[in-house]
């Protein structure tokens, strides 16, 4: 897990590229502080910078940027690949040799052996850029879940090609980058920033599981290719009995891979189903290794103590216990806004959590990230087939939802916007389109056209019902909130955040069940994921009501006068404020319009 940036140029000098790149990675030294390096090429025209956070090989031998035995390329490489042994088997008995034991040696030789054809064989969360010296071609790579992030920044004009794993990052070599007019309307109706687009006007995000490739003599990028997506394949899993030890077996390996490492790895344990689970399927390998930590609040219906008990009890583990009070936000105020790369309305809970992480030794803990998504645990699965039938109504009709009694009613003016982006807000949207107006002081026309004229993912054809809701909650909510927030949080303390359930393998099993089987349920979220290990979780554990891992902000936000203060500046934002007070608007509304007060884009 590291940091990486470069810059491709064939109008700035070697030194001013040595030091615009070190500048990029230098104010991303807090996600690799174990080392850094720089690579610039012969001819003076690609830079690319690292800094490192050691898990495999961690002596000189991984060292960054890296090139292969013959010098034929170099690689800046962000992530883990975890089945890098493998393929390295696979290599050595093609005849190459290595001098480290580190993945990223791995994906040089496999590049050179396969090509771009190599990038679908790695299963993991990575994000690297390769420079072949003898095609003089640079590539960019994002794995498929988009787990790890990439930006970048083609030049109209010279072609310059700027690339980096943060987007404060580009702020650091030039002040001058124009804001993104829509980031703020973006926060305040998604609750993120959605990809492609950030809080920068030209800076994108490279689209998860593709690979950008350009060309040093015609300075241009010659392709956008996708090489891998998540996504619904011919099912081949038919029956309960098939899909429950196809479960079993793939999670177990999935564990296991993300263990491997040469520096401490441990869970954070919430006392819900997926923490639990990779908890105990962790324990067998780790044994009295074990690493375990919980946060607990001293406000009892937000304490899961009862739950991380029951699991803490079953295995061998070495369990740490943080609790986190108003006066620990109140303090840390400052620097959780500073770790935010983009903006989020969440992401808090992820600061505190990796911090505990960091001061307990760790370097890398495992996240049960993606397992609602995959199996149904949101209430989003239940509502997509009403929401298929409410979309077909004229948009003078949706428009009259703004005088509905409720939020979640009111949201259904969303529908106006055709595709997916008119679903997900109204599932999932922060505000309602006459809010967002509101706080952002233009029409709601002129919300609903902005965000319409976007250009998002699409979303793939024929899926109904719950394969719909997961398509939105993986292309939007985790991908754009959950994994960025995880990332620019865990690596603000030198963290690494593992996720089994988005193991590449695991994933593909997944989505081969056959979906009445996925998400057929007797009342319980999840149910194929729990019958599938019922009898290693304990019944306390799945058998009660979801809770997802959240704090009590709505007590602790209305007793701090710094929030309140910034909040009611607008009279806008004094009637959200209002709102907060009477119970009827969510804590992270509020948190949402803090940010676009008070976010710094350095």
């Amino acid at each position: 897990m590291c940091r990486i940036a470069g810059i491709i140029s064939g109008e700035k000098e070697a030194p001013e590229l040595y030091e615009k790149v070190k500048s990029m990675c230098d104010s991303m030294q807090h996600g690799g502080p174990d080392d850094e390096g720089i690579f610039i090429s012969e001819q003076g025209n690609v830079a690319f910078g690292h800094r490192r956070l050691s898990f495999l090989d961690l002596t000189s031998l991984g060292h960054q940027p890296m090139t292969d035995s013959k010098a034929q390329c170099y690689i800046v490489f962000n992530g883990e690949v975890y089945n890098f042994l493998e393929l390295k088997n696979e290599l050595l008995s093609k005849g190459y040799q290595f001098k480290s034991n580190s993945d990223t040696e791995v994906i040089l030789a496999s590049y050179l052996e396969w090509g771009t054809l190599a990038f679908a064989r790695f299963n993991g969360m990575f994000a690297f850029a390769i420079y072949d010296i003898r095609k003089q071609q640079v590539f960019l790579v994002r794995d498929s879940a988009g787990i790890k992030p990439l930006y970048y920044y083609n030049e109209t004009g010279t072609g310059e090609l700027i690339f980096t794993s943060e987007v404060k990052a580009f702020l650091n070599i030039d002040s001058g980058w124009e804001e993104n007019p829509d980031w703020k309307l973006l926060l305040l109706t998604f609750g993120h920033i959605p990809e492609p687009y950030t809080t920068l006007k030209n800076i994108r995000s490279l689209e998860k599981g593709s690979y950008l490739q350009y060309d040093l003599s015609s300075r241009s990028i010659v392709k956008r290719e996708k090489f891998r997506k998540l996504g619904f394949s011919q099912v081949k899993i038919k029956t309960k009995a098939e899909a429950e030890s196809a479960i079993r077996e793939k999670l177990q390996a999935a564990v296991d891979r993300h263990l491997i490492s040469d520096a401490p790895v441990g869970l954070f344990l919430s006392g819900g189903i997926d923490s639990s689970l990779l908890t105990l399927l962790a324990a067998g390998q780790l044994k009295d290794q074990l690493h375990t930590l919980s946060v607990t609040f001293s406000e009892q219906d937000f304490s899961e103590r009862e739950y991380q008990q029951a699991i803490i009890e079953k295995v061998n583990c070495k369990h740490k216990n943080y609790t986190v009070g108003k006066s620990d936000l109140e303090n840390n105020l400052d620097a959780i806004i500073a770790a935010y790369d983009q903006p989020s309305d969440d992401g808090i809970n992820s600061w505190f959590i990796s911090k505990c992480a960091h001061d307990n030794g760790l370097k890398a803990v495992l996240s049960g990230l993606g397992s609602d998504e995959l199996f149904g645990g949101y209430p989003s699965f239940h509502r997509m087939e009403q929401l298929y039938l409410l979309k077909h109504l004229p948009s003078f009709a949706l428009s009259m939802a703004r005088s509905l009694p409720s939020a979640p009613l009111r949201r259904l003016e969303w529908l106006r916007i055709q595709g997916p982006v008119g679903l997900y807000l109204t599932m999932r949207g922060l505000c309602t389109p006459e809010q967002a107006a509101s706080l952002c002081n233009i029409s709601v026309t002129d919300v609903v056209r902005r965000i319409g004229s976007l250009k998002f993912q699409p979303m793939e054809d024929d899926l109904q019902k719950e394969e719909a809701a997961t398509w939105l909650e993986l292309n939007y909510y985790m991908q754009n909130q959950l994994l960025k927030d995880s990332d620019f949080m865990s690596m603000q303390h030198a963290l690494e955040l593992r996720v089994p359930f988005l193991d590449q393998d695991f994933v593909d099993t997944v989505y081969s069940i056959d979906p009445k089987l996925l998400y057929k349920h007797k009342g319980l979220p999840k149910q194929l994921l729990i019958d599938s290990f019922k009898d290693v979780l304990p019944e306390k554990i799945w058998n009660r009501k979801k809770m997802g891992f959240s704090f009590p902000f709505q007590t602790w936000f209305g007793k701090m006068g710094q929030i309140k203060e910034a909040v009611k500046v607008t009279k806008a934002g004094e009637g959200l404020w209002n709102g907060f007070e009477q119970g009827t608007i969510h804590w992270s509304k509020v948190w949402a319009y803090y940010l676009t007060l008070t976010f710094s884009r350095s």
